[in-house]
Order: C-alpha cells, then structure tokens, then sequence
C-alpha cells in the first residue's frame, strides 16, 4: 500500500522561487526610439546596503505614485511603470547584484516619429527624486533611434571627448557610436541605430542589457586601480623589510640570546599582522576582477562586433582599458599570499629556535633537581640512621636505670648483663618507630596507602 505524499509547504515556496520569473508586461513596449538613463552604484556593505536598495527603489515608485498593479518589487529585481497624459511611458527598472545595483530609467515617446535626444529625460515631471546608497560606478545616456546614422561631421557634436568610437552589432542594420567620455551632466553618451527589420527591434533591450553590462564591470575593474597602485608600493615594502630581516635572522640565529629571538619574533608578528590585514582587504576588493573581465570579453563577443566606416571599434577603446589589469591584481594578491607564508615560515624557524632554548634549559634544570633529590635522599637516609642509634641510645638509657633498680630489690641478678642484653632489642624498637613514622608521614601528606595495607574490596 502506498503511502500518502506529504509535501513540505516550505520546500512548495522554495521551488516556486526558483522557477519564478518576472512578468515583464513591458518588454512589448520596449521599442525605438527610446531614451535611457542608466545609473548604477557600489555597494560598501552589500549584506545591509542590499535590502535598503528595495526599500530605495520603493520611495522612487512612491515618489511618482506608481500603481500597485503597475509595479513589480522582488528581492533582487522590480520595475515600476508610469504612464503620462500625452501617453509617454516611464519605465524604471531595478536590480542588485553582488557588489552592486541599477537603474534602468526608459522614456519611450507616444509619437514613434517622434526624435529622443541626449540629456534629461523629458517625461513630464521627472526628476531622479532619491539619494543613493552607495558610490556611483557608471553613468549612461543611451538614445535608440529607427534614422539612419548620420555622417560622422554630423555625429561630432553630439559626444565630448577626442575620439568617437562606432562599431555595427548584431547585424548589418544595428550600429552604436559611443565617446566614451562623460558630458556636462557626467553621463557617457551612447546613440544605437536600430534597423527596421523585427529582429533588430527585439534586440531593443538586449542591445541596451550588453551596454550597460559592459560598462559597469568595465569601471567596476578600473575602480580599483588606485587601491591596486598604492598596494604594490605597499607590498614592496613590506617584501624589502622581510628580506632584510631574513638576512640578519639567518645570520644571526645560531648565536642569539632569548631576548634577542623574543625581539624578531614580536617584530615580526607585528609585520605578518599588517600583511594579512592588507591582503585581506585586497582579497576582498580585487578577487573578482577574473569574473569581471570574462563578462566583459563574452559580452563583447555577444555583440557580433564589426566594423563600421570612418570609425574605431568599440572594443578597442574597452579592451585596451582592462587589458592585462584584472591579471596584474590576481598577482599582486599571489605576491601578498607568498609574503604572509615567508612571515609564518621565518616566524616558525624563530619559534623553533626557541623551543630548542627552552628544552635545554629544561634538561639542565631537570639534572639539577636530580642532583639535588638524590642529595636529599642521601640525607634522609643519614638521618633515619642516626635517629635509629639516638632512640636505641637512650631507650637502652633508661632501660639500664630499671634493670639497676630490679637488681637492688634482689629481683635481677646482674643490671649490666641485662642492659647490655637489651641493647640489640632498642635497636630494633628503635628501627621499628623510625619505619612506622614514614610511613604514617607518607599517608599524611601524599594520601597513599602504607606498604603492606590492602585495600579492602568493595562488594
């Protein structure tokens, strides 16, 4: 007979989570053209910073009186849409992530003739109504549009900076062209042509989604450029100072005192304590520049990168940023693990040292109190000795003092005869005290048993 199925209502949840997905009502209205405001920020204490992001985003939608039933707000993702009296669209759209979180702020025009232009997002009453968490890592303004790109004296006042980079992606009929330099309002401008075909306008939210992934762990690798630089002078110090002390222990070792091994060994502790704390908080802030840089590289290559005429490729401009550099902070993290073990190796060979100090030491103490107890045992046994012929002495003493008072009262014949006779019995009393004594003073003070007592067994 089968039994009856019991179903765990918190296994039911887990499941249903799992397979959950957000109801992106909005993906349908995602078309050019469009314009995109992108922000995204560090996160100093992921753990705390993470569920204060929702509560964040949750006054952005309350700022604009977003209807319940036209928002969505999950434990890492939401998005809230807001419709205008001309029909204009603002879509918000958030996300957090490990170290991080977003905003995708779409304005998608009632009228698709309808020309987006860079700068503030021009549906009616927008403003960015809140204060961040954490620290800005990106910044962007993207305009998608269906016209064709214009020529490149016509782009050049539209992007600051020197040089204006452009590539085609996707396919023949999707370019982006991109500066990469922030303008007055510290955004980095992105203009993408979307073709007319279908597939080019479904491609509207990936095209945007690879964008703004690439940018950010782009800056999120060069944010720590200058942590990085400050901690190899940092670390080329300490290896110095670890060489150096390596030369004078080496050196020296054999012949020093404790008070000099007491003086390397707190040194030296002190220094693999600054060691680790900077590794730490390198190990921390670096170990993810790897996983950072292949999203980069698989997002580029998801792009379908090809050239476009008159302008540099855009992953030009991107790889020679990052190139080399997540590679040169895994080794500087390399180089702080090898520093921490040459610490921890000369601290064990100092400790080492000082153990073999103190098992010499021990030993000679050791000798010294064998020395001593076999002195005392030397002594103990002299005066037991003596003890035994002071007792007989004066035992046979006073013996001799009876045995003369029974010879005048005619009851012994001869005193002396009898008190030499006695003199072998007082030694024998004498050395049965002198036993019994030890024994009882053993019993006493160590709470042994005398030798000869049995225990009584239990029963």
């Amino acid at each position: 007979m089968n039994e009856p199925e019991h179903t765990d209502p918190d296994a039911i949840e887990l499941i249903r989570k799992l397979h959950e997905r957000p109801q992106m009502l909005w993906a349908k209205w995602l078309q050019a053209p469009a314009h995109v405001h992108y922000k995204t920020f560090r996160m100093s204490d992921p753990p705390v910073q993470r569920p204060a992001s929702r509560n964040e985003f949750k006054l952005f939608l309350d700022a604009f009186k977003v209807s319940a039933d036209e928002m969505v707000v999950q434990d890492a993702f939401g998005y809230g849409m807001k419709s205008a009296k001309n029909g204009d669209r603002l879509i918000v759209i958030w996300q957090t992530h490990t170290e991080y979180y977003s905003y995708q702020i779409w304005h998608l025009p009632t009228d698709r003739s309808e020309r987006v232009a860079f700068g503030p997002i021009a549906f009616p009453d927008y403003r960015f109504p809140i204060t961040p968490l954490g620290a800005e890592v990106c910044h962007l303004d993207i305009v998608l549009m269906v016209e064709p790109l214009p020529g490149n004296e016509d782009m050049r006042p539209q992007f600051p900076g020197p040089v204006i980079y452009g590539s085609r992606i996707l396919d023949d009929e999707t370019s982006l062209v991109t500066s990469f330099t922030p303008d007055e309002y510290g955004r980095e401008r992105y203009r993408v042509t979307v073709g007319s075909g279908k597939s080019s306008r479904s491609h509207v939210k990936d095209i945007v989604d690879a964008i703004v992934r690439i940018e950010t762990y782009y800056h999120l690798i060069l944010m720590q450029k200058p942590l990085f630089s400050a901690a190899v002078d940092q670390a080329y110090k300490y290896e110095q100072v670890h060489l150096k002390q390596r030369e004078i222990i080496s050196g020296h070792i054999g012949h020093a005192d404790a008070q000099t091994l007491q003086r390397w060994l707190n040194g030296l502790t002190q220094d693999l304590l600054k060691t680790t704390r900077l590794a730490g908080k390198l190990h921390f802030e670096l170990s993810a520049s790897v996983p950072y840089d292949k999203i980069v590289h698989r997002t580029l290559a998801s792009l379908n990168e090809g050239t476009l005429p008159l302008y540099r490729p855009m992953s030009e401009y991107v790889l020679s940023g990052i190139t080399g550099v997540a590679e040169g902070y895994q080794q500087l993290l390399k180089r702080m693990d090898t520093l921490s073990r040459g610490f921890e190796g000369t601290i064990s060979i100092i400790r080492a040292r000082v153990d073999l100090m103190l098992q010499s030491q021990n030993l000679t103490l050791l000798a010294s109190v064998d020395k001593t107890t076999k002195s005392q045992a030397i002594l103990q046994y002299t005066v037991e000795g003596l003890s035994v012929i002071v007792i007989a002495y004066y035992l046979s003493g006073l013996m001799a003092y009876i045995f003369k008072g029974l010879h005048e009262m005619g009851w012994l014949r001869s005193a002396d005869i009898a008190a030499a006779l006695f003199v072998p019995i007082s030694l024998g009393i004498s050395m049965g005290i002198t036993i019994l004594g030890r024994k009882l003073l053993h019993k006493k003070f160590s709470g042994g048993i005398p030798s000869g007592a049995s225990e009584k067994p239990q029963a």
